[in-house]
């Protein structure tokens, strides 16, 4: 009789397994810097997959980006993060000048989201109105090894310049840059990112601004995933033309070692709630289902893979 019990509590610890395992699964999203635009879409998943997975508990990290965020994911440190398509790109091939000395061969596909637009933005004190003006001026280039910063640096070499160019290089987070150059102690900053980043609506209804263009042709210089583009008149405050730049996109990713459902849901969920995404950054309005799987640097992770033939994207 003993042993008939202790087989059927044997048994019944082996059915709640799963379901105990289920209920404890976690999530951790990561983002950026605060006052960027991937923090509040972060956040905005962290809400979506908490209130519509099952069993799901979400955390938000906020990280230095890109290089960081695809390194924590190849180390099992979180489950989705979003990140520029060079960067992804780069560790995909192991390129160590970004920050990637191997590939990072346990990262999975999810999704394209949305362009980054590259913005530089100069104090109109500073006297700088082109991209030759940034020599000799101190700029900001985001956190070292960013994506943001991977971006000025392959622009400048494409440009035929080097920071060597500027008077002083800064690699601080978009808040920090706009607060010096609101104290007078930066001329500008390059910040990749989403149209309309908090920070640069910040610093143009602070002071007087100048955007800095990119001209059209670096993006075909330098090829996919950048693009050229532009920044729309009234953008932020005091811009009353059309500024010409480069963008590249941005993409979900996640790791081979999250479960098959669970990133069949967050895929699945993304795309059922984008009125939430879009409600906490308007760059969320181009994320798209139809260009979802478009310029995908890496594989589909399975669970992704799934949902992408249930909408009819992959045959």
């Amino acid at each position: 009789m003993t042993t008939l019990i202790g087989a059927m509590t044997v048994a019944a610890a082996g059915t709640l397994a799963p379901l105990a395992a289920q209920a404890d699964q976690f999530v951790n999203i990561l983002t950026g810097g605060t006052s960027g635009v991937y923090y509040p879409l972060g956040v905005a998943l962290g809400k979506i997959y908490a209130e519509k997975i099952p069993g799901v508990r979400t955390q938000v990290q906020s990280t230095k980006a890109s290089v960081e965020n695809l390194n924590l994911l190849q180390s099992g440190r979180g489950e989705i993060a979003l990140a520029l398509g060079d960067s992804v790109k780069s560790a995909w091939e192991g390129d160590a000048e970004v920050g990637f000395p191997k590939k990072l061969d346990k990262l999975r596909g999810v999704a394209a989201v949305y362009p980054n637009v590259i913005q530089i933005v100069a104090s109109q004190s500073s006297g700088i109105k082109t991209f030759a003006d940034l020599k000799g001026k101190s700029l900001s280039v985001g956190a070292p090894k960013s994506g943001t910063e991977v971006n000025a640096r392959r622009i400048f070499e494409t440009m035929g310049m080097s920071y060597k160019d500027l008077g002083k290089t800064e690699y601080l987070p978009f808040g920090e840059s706009v607060e010096l150059i609101k104290n007078r102690q930066l001329d500008a900053t390059l910040q990749s990112a989403g149209l309309g980043v908090a920070s640069i609506r910040d610093l143009a209804t602070s002071i007087p601004i100048t955007m800095v263009a990119v001209p059209a042709d670096v993006a075909s210089k330098l090829g996919a995933p950048f693009v050229a583009t532009t920044i729309p008149a009234n953008t932020y405050n005091g811009q009353t033309a059309d500024v010409p730049t480069l963008a590249v996109v941005n993409f979900l990713v996640t790791h081979s070692g999250v479960s098959d459902e669970t990133v069949y849901q967050m895929t699945k969920q993304l795309f059922e709630n984008l009125d939430t995404m879009v409600a906490a950054h308007k760059a969320a309005s181009a994320i798209k289902l139809e260009t979802a799987i478009n310029g995908m640097p890496l594989p589909l992770h399975p669970g992704a893979e799934r949902f992408y033939k249930e909408k009819g994207l992959i045959k």
